[in-house]
């Protein structure tokens, strides 16, 4: 690992170029659902600095909020976000200038079949689209409420109602937009993944028969087509999203059935990235259509990457994450064709990441944030700062310069060194 400034040219320079034509969207891009504008943990936010050697991330607010990993959505100058509050789960709609509630809507959650030795949940971030957050709650109740108001327009109980399968730690996956319809992955005979209504709530499809599994969609375009990506118990495939139709299917199977990590896609050369730890490891295939079928063929596949629930991140040819589950994880990148482990770097513990301005964020377990670049060993660190000292499970949200971060007690809003 090198923290000298990173060269301008070779790998970096290159790097950097990728970086400018992958990310789309204005600077202050909002931030609707898990992992951004596009699902990809990259943002458009310009102007960062190129280090934090002159100034430190700035702290603008600080507040309490109840226990969880529900990430925050940010859109329509609001922050979206759930928690637990004693035997009550909570969404809130938040003031992003100063963190203060601006409603909320609970309902009861004292379910006690679920395993709450690492937190109660909730896990799932919220999905905003055309005026409407889309929440699920760790036992399974999506609720559909109003931006402006809270006000609750239609619910679906998951598990209760739909009979899909209850995880052992609670609902997790995140909802997805597709055209006028919320998708999300269910479990159990005949509704895996269920397509309802945004309006009200009324089922468009339902489809498959694969168990539940933590991992949330994604929504890719194969040849021209829209799929949607899910990570379920067993395996990874491809859906039609209009109609919940089968289109290819790859079995992966692990531990306790938990694929968590959501899978990283690559339109340009048809390759889709996807790890998972408790045994496993991570794989690829490169993903063509044939007419109206799709081939899924397997390229690689290697047990010395093995992402367990952060995410993964692919710039250029190099893909990367934290890799391990119960011992040390080391950022560890791979070759996106081949699977050769290129670089490990112990700069930072398990890590989500974000991409901006040509640069990578990153927020350890223990709190500290980092921002790094791409090198060819690996990281080349340019700043850290220790933002809380809570376990910090949730992927931060960038919306322009202001980083929000949450650990298991407080939500923080951070200002980020400006530059150019």
């Amino acid at each position: 690992m090198r923290r000298q400034r990173p060269s301008r040219n070779g790998l970096a320079g290159s790097l950097a170029l990728v970086a400018l034509g992958l990310v789309a969207g204005s600077a202050r891009a909002d931030w609707p659902q898990y992992g951004g504008p596009d699902r990809n943990f990259k943002v458009g936010s310009a102007g960062l600095a190129d280090s934090w050697s002159a100034a430190a991330p700035r702290p603008l607010w600080r507040r309490p909020l109840g226990e969880g990993y529900s990430g925050v959505a940010v859109a329509n100058r609001r922050l979206f976000t759930l928690y637990r509050d004693g035997g009550d789960e909570v969404a809130a709609a938040l003031d992003p200038g100063n963190g203060q509630t601006l409603w909320e809507q609970r309902w009861p959650e004292p379910d006690a079949r679920l395993n709450r030795q690492y937190g109660p949940g909730p896990h799932s971030t919220p999905l905003v689209v055309a005026g409407r957050v889309f929440a699920v709650g760790a036992l399974g109740r999506l609720a559909a409420l109003d931006a402006a108001s809270g006000r609750t327009l239609w619910t679906r109980e998951l598990v209760d109602d739909l009979g899909g399968t209850l995880m052992d730690r609670g609902y997790a996956p995140s909802p997805i937009a597709w055209r006028d319809t919320v998708i999300v992955p269910v479990g159990g005979a005949g509704h895996a993944v269920v397509a309802f209504r945004q309006s009200d709530g009324g089922l468009v499809w339902s489809s498959q028969d694969f168990g539940n599994a933590p991992s949330s969609p994604l929504l890719i375009d194969v040849g021209g087509a829209t799929q949607l990506v899910v990570f379920m118990a067993a395996e990874i495939a491809g859906l039609d999203p209009e109609s919940g139709a089968l289109l290819w299917r790859h079995e992966h199977r692990t531990r306790w059935d938990l694929n968590i990590s959501m899978p990283v896609w690559n339109a340009e050369d048809g390759i889709l990235f996807y790890s998972s730890a408790y045994d496993a490891g991570s794989g690829a295939l490169r993903l063509t259509r044939e007419g109206d079928a799709t081939r899924a063929e397997p390229l690689w596949f290697t047990n010395q990457l093995r992402i367990q629930f952060t995410n993964a991140m692919r710039i250029g040819d190099v893909v990367f994450g934290s890799s391990g589950d119960f011992g040390p994880v080391p950022m560890t990148g791979v070759d996106a064709t081949t699977g050769k482990i290129l670089w490990r770097d112990r700069s930072f513990g398990r890590s989500s990441i974000l991409h901006a301005d040509g640069k990578l964020i990153l927020l350890d377990e223990d709190g500290k944030l980092g921002l790094a670049r791409l090198e060819e060993s690996g990281l080349d660190v340019l700043g850290e700062y220790q933002v809380c000292d809570r376990r910090t499970w949730t992927p931060p949200t960038l919306h322009g310069r202001i980083l929000y971060v949450r650990d298991r007690e407080e939500l923080v809003a951070l200002e980020l060194p400006g530059g150019r």
